[in-house]
């Protein structure tokens, strides 16, 4: 988390862009990830030179070749083009070159035929002035970008001042929250992991650095780095300035070539069927689409124009099977009563394996909307496998439920995912639930995986032994269906209500006419006194 001095740095790159004419959040963010991302190719490039000095070899493929970057009058020796040596030159003669030369350098960069070169096709320069560029570019310099979590921090805190949800219903989802999911869902190197509603990459980001952590084999493998750096990770959005950015993201985060489009995942050109093995996404709750614009092969399986029916819909036909997802709805997914709404839960019930429901705080996502929400965790299987559904009812996300969101102390995340350990490692369930266990001991939000992994073998024997009126408990599959496919965790959980005794009417009554009586006497005296 950007915090102190790094956070008033990264302030005043933002403030700089307001008072220099720029107040599109989206294009300031834009235009600052172009920034990063002419000043990292620079970085990686002197990487680069250093190794091949080292080793007295040339570099293969260099960023930015020897020669000139056209045959046209006013051309410009690549080398002028590197972050390190055109931020030397005077305010006007840097701005000539980063709109006249750089931006067009940036337009042909990535393979042909590439997701980022599609993406960067439209790329433009809009600083409007060599000042506002010296400014930003000066702040920039001072703000530490080697290491890679700082780097992430910063993206994310500007990524924070996207405080308005967008005309069809998207907005930022925290990292905490997308971290929660990923951890649950613990990418491998063979996953082919897809957000059909990318954004910013923030799923996939986290993905990548999950993967990195927890399976440093990557790296030994040409096969295995392959496919990192390009099939693994997919991502489709509606909105081109997301998609540009969601690609810089992913290769400022290190991964070269991923499949970022744009494209609305509900439309006729949706991603392909059974090619994924994970889904990690935030899907926009923007209410009804028009019948033309949705996939006809969409509307066949559930009848509706309800964008997060659909994009459940689309997210089971997209995965194969035994592929699993990780996906945040809106509550009235889960006890809606159209019919559209009924057959999306038949669905992932009967057909599939629904494996949880996670039930978060209304104020998640404040700023942006109120809207109660819950994460869905299930698995493809085209034959059925739901058995029991876990609940889980989280208070406490570790920050304030308010506009605000400030950290604070309560957080039962960590407790989510221990839990979750626990199910995913559970023997077969007992038949009659058991008193209630004692908590766990408290778990810290930074706690390895693997320390989480002990702490849930300490949690309970098995989650299927916990009461309904704790904070998780298991409901069978038949259950759900005799509530007709009810989701909502309030249907399930039992309230524990504390027995009150209560005086009986004819007591109080009683005392009420005592208290009169003394009213009634001190209003007598004090008349005397007056007399």
């Amino acid at each position: 988390m950007v915090t102190g001095p790094l956070k008033g740095q990264v302030d005043k790159v933002w403030d700089a862009f307001w008072s220099g004419g720029i107040a599109n959040p989206v294009e300031v963010i834009e235009q600052i990830t172009y920034l990063l991302f002419i000043k990292r190719l620079d970085e990686l490039h002197t990487k680069a030179e250093k190794q091949a000095a080292r080793f007295g070899d040339a570099i293969d493929d260099p960023i930015f070749p020897d020669g000139y970057d056209s045959d046209l009058p006013g051309r410009r020796p690549y080398r002028d083009l590197r972050w390190s040596v055109f931020t030397n030159y005077a305010p006007a003669e840097m701005f000539e070159i980063v709109s006249e030369h750089v931006f067009p350098w940036l337009r042909q960069l990535g393979t042909e035929g590439s997701s980022y070169a599609r993406n960067m096709r439209d790329a433009r320069f809009t600083i409007p002035t060599p000042a506002l560029l010296t400014k930003v570019v000066d702040l920039l310099a001072d703000i530490p970008m080697d290491d890679r979590d700082t780097k992430g921090d910063i993206y994310e805190y500007m990524l924070m001042k996207l405080s308005t949800s967008g005309t069809n219903g998207q907005f930022r989802t925290a990292r905490h929250i997308i971290q929660l999911m990923v951890d649950m869902q613990q990418p491998r190197p063979d996953d082919r992991i897809i957000d059909p509603a990318v954004g910013t990459a923030g799923f996939l980001v986290a993905a990548e650095e999950y993967v990195r952590a927890h399976h440093p084999e990557i790296w030994t493998d040409a096969a295995t780095r392959a496919h990192f750096n390009g099939p693994m990770f997919t991502g489709y959005d509606s909105d081109a300035s997301m998609a540009r950015i969601a690609s810089m993201n992913m290769l400022l985060h290190g991964v070269e070539n991923p499949t970022i489009e744009r494209a609305d995942s509900l439309s006729e050109g949706h991603p392909g069927l059974d090619e994924y093995t994970l889904v990690l996404a935030n899907p926009p709750f923007a209410g009804s689409l028009d019948d033309e614009t949705v996939s006809k092969d969409l509307q066949k399986v559930v009848k509706t124009r309800k964008t997060e029916l659909l994009f459940l819909v689309l997210m089971i036909r997209m995965l194969r099977n035994g592929g699993r997802a990780a996906v945040i709805v809106p509550e009235g997914v889960l006890f809606g009563s159209s019919n559209a709404h009924k057959a999306v839960r038949k669905l992932l019930v009967d057909d599939h394996k629904l494996d949880a429901v996670i039930k978060l705080p209304s104020g998640t996502f404040k700023p942006y909307t109120g809207v109660s929400t819950a994460i869905l965790l299930f698995t493809k299987t085209s034959s059925g496998g739901t058995d029991h559904v876990w609940f889980y009812d989280v208070r406490a996300d570790g920050m304030t439920l308010d506009d605000k969101r400030t950290p604070i102390e309560a957080n039962d995340l960590p407790d989510v995912l221990a839990r979750w350990r626990s199910v995913v490692s559970s023997p077969t369930p007992v038949a009659e639930p058991v008193e209630a266990a004692q908590p766990a001991e408290p778990v810290e939000a930074s706690q390895s995986v693997a320390e989480l992994v002990e702490v849930a073998e300490l949690v309970e024997a098995s989650e299927y032994t916990r009461p309904r009126t704790a904070q998780s408990f298991m409901v069978p599959r038949q259950e759900i269906v005799d509530n007709g496919y009810d989701l909502s965790l309030n249907r399930y959980k039992e309230i524990e209500v504390e027995e009150v005794e209560h005086r009986s009417p004819l007591e109080i009554l009683d005392e009420l006419d005592a208290l009169e009586v003394e009213i009634q006497d001190g209003l007598k005296r004090l008349r005397e006194m007056l007399a």
